[in-house]
């Protein structure tokens, strides 16, 4: 039974999707109209990482809302081996990283607009619940 109902949640959960390469995202901004949320993490190192991830980027308010309203790129530096990404998603993380994170924070998560200008950032795990981060990024809503 708790297999059916976990089953019947996934299928009605709204589906969100992170991107790993910031130019591709800015170029759907343009066109969609819409801001990108960048996160720096350190998935398998990092536990105010974890929890940014579990509490609020898989909350249902955050999932509605970013499925909807935003486009999101993601930049992981994990440690252990086994999560390592590709060379080439490697390269995309650090040449962001560069440009947007140059002191190495974790986490650190950005707003910007579809030409990459930072609107608002948040260094370490926002003192927010998910509903209260919702209402802090659409507060820089285009439309």
């Amino acid at each position: 039974m708790k297999i059916l109902l976990i089953s019947l949640l996934f299928a009605f959960a709204t589906p969100v999707v992170w991107n790993g390469n910031i130019t591709t995202v800015l170029k759907q901004a343009k066109s969609s109209d819409k801001n990108v949320l960048i996160n720096f993490s350190g998935s398998d190192w990092c536990g105010p990482c974890i929890r940014l991830k579990k509490e609020i980027f898989e909350s249902e308010a955050f999932t509605d809302y970013a499925s909807k309203n935003l486009l999101l790129v993601r930049a992981d530096f994990p440690r252990q081996k086994k999560n390592k990404p590709a060379a080439e998603q490697i390269k995309l993380n650090e040449a962001l990283a560069e440009k947007y994170n140059p002191a190495g924070k974790f986490p650190y998560t950005l707003l910007v607009d579809e030409n990459g200008k930072v609107l608002k950032s948040w260094d370490g795990l926002p003192k927010a619940t998910a509903p209260e981060f919702v209402k802090e990024i659409s507060k820089f809503d285009s439309k």
